[in-house]
């Protein structure tokens, strides 16, 4: 009889296994969670690649203005 597949993975903060049916998924619980924000907030993690914003990168065409033909 094949074993189950039970999918899990760590909690990003204190490392506990933690099941996908978990409420708190992928959190081990409320604490690790808050924490979690808290660093997101305070600037602790940052995206690491520049995020390009066609309203402030003048490289993008300007969708107003219309092309000669």
């Amino acid at each position: 009889m094949p074993k189950k597949s039970v999918r899990s993975l760590r909690c990003p903060i204190c490392r506990k296994i933690v099941l996908a049916s978990d409420p708190e998924f992928p959190f081990c619980g409320e604490r690790c969670r808050l924490i979690d924000l808290g660093k997101w907030a305070s600037g602790g993690y940052v995206v690491s690649t520049r995020l390009n914003d066609p309203e402030i990168d003048d490289s993008y065409p300007d969708p107003n203005v219309k092309k000669p033909n």
